[in-house]
């Protein structure tokens, strides 16, 4: 089971687990496997409507959808820790591997950051999967409505599973640390793909240069390092078209959205976090100014 930690920003990282396979063949694929596909089947079929309540129902769903924490979606990709699974992990059944850019993220930190996404949103998604079970029979006389399927029950079944699979799959990664089960990757593939995100101004003309050197992934690292001494206390250190050319260089199309997702979502936050600061300096220079002004005036 291959792990990826990318890191978003010189602060925020995203998990991704690459999906595996894991039904034998020949055999059926779990009940909620099957609930999954139809579900995501109806959707597309929705999406590719032309009008009516199906088209703005994807439409202001897909919304919602990116409003989702991006470490949801990350630990959600993880297999959930399901006794069967632990008892395959004792058994040595499974092998995991992470894979990290080692030049823009120090290998001393790299078990750090695995154990606090395992567990720092348990509680969270512990209290959002209740909470939406609690709300489900609250949601049910929206049935009586002809036609239009029960959105709201549908919605708080879709929440309690994310919870769900976000949680266990937290928990999954939390037992494989404490297990030290984890071999830690430094990937000269990674650094080269996010050094040459950062180096190009763009998708095409980052995948026609030629593969950035050691001496350009060095310089890149030390702007971003530089950034830092300034007071500037968080970089951006994916673009969001690169998503889909380290997708594209792991052949996991899948992980292409869930980058994109957590670019955007880190760089709203960040340009936030720059505009209330910039109201905390505006508001106090004004009484500042404004004494100026009466000492001016008294003068």
């Amino acid at each position: 089971m291959r792990l990826f930690l990318l890191p978003i920003s010189t602060r925020r990282t995203l998990i991704y687990c690459e999906r595996v396979q894991e039904a034998v063949q020949g055999s059926k694929q779990p009940i909620s496997d099957r609930i999954i596909n139809r579900a995501s089947q109806t959707w597309a079929g929705w999406e590719k409507a032309e009008k009516g309540w199906q088209k703005r129902l994807t439409v202001y769903g897909n919304q919602l959808l990116m409003r989702i924490p991006y470490e949801e979606w990350g630990l959600k990709s993880i297999p959930p820790a399901t006794k069967k699974r632990l008892e395959e992990i004792e058994q040595g059944k499974h092998k995991f591997e992470c894979l990290y850019p080692g030049a823009f993220m120090k290998s001393s930190k790299v078990s750090e950051v695995l154990k606090a996404l395992a567990t720092e949103r348990q509680a969270f998604h512990k209290r959002g999967l209740w909470t939406s079970i609690a709300w489900m029979p609250i949601s049910a006389p929206f049935t009586l409505v002809p036609v239009i399927p029960n959105i709201p029950f549908f919605y708080l079944v879709f929440r309690a599973y994310s919870h769900y699979r976000a949680l266990y799959g937290g928990r999954l990664l939390e037992h494989i640390m404490k297990k030290d089960l984890v071999q830690l990757t430094d990937s000269k593939q990674m650094d080269d793909m996010y050094a040459a995100g950062l180096l190009h101004p763009t998708r095409d003309a980052s995948r026609d240069a030629a593969s950035p050197t050691s001496d350009q992934i060095e310089d890149v690292v030390k702007k971003i390092e530089a950034q830092a001494t300034v007071g500037k206390d968080e970089s951006m250190l994916l673009q969001r078209w690169n998503g889909k050319l380290i997708a594209e260089a792991f052949h996991l199309p899948e992980m292409e959205v869930e980058i994109e997702r957590a670019v955007e979502q880190v760089e709203k936050a960040m340009n936030a976090k720059e505009e209330l600061v910039k109201e905390k300096k505006e508001v106090m220079q004004a009484p500042a100014e404004e004494t100026e002004k009466a000492d001016e005036a008294k003068r």
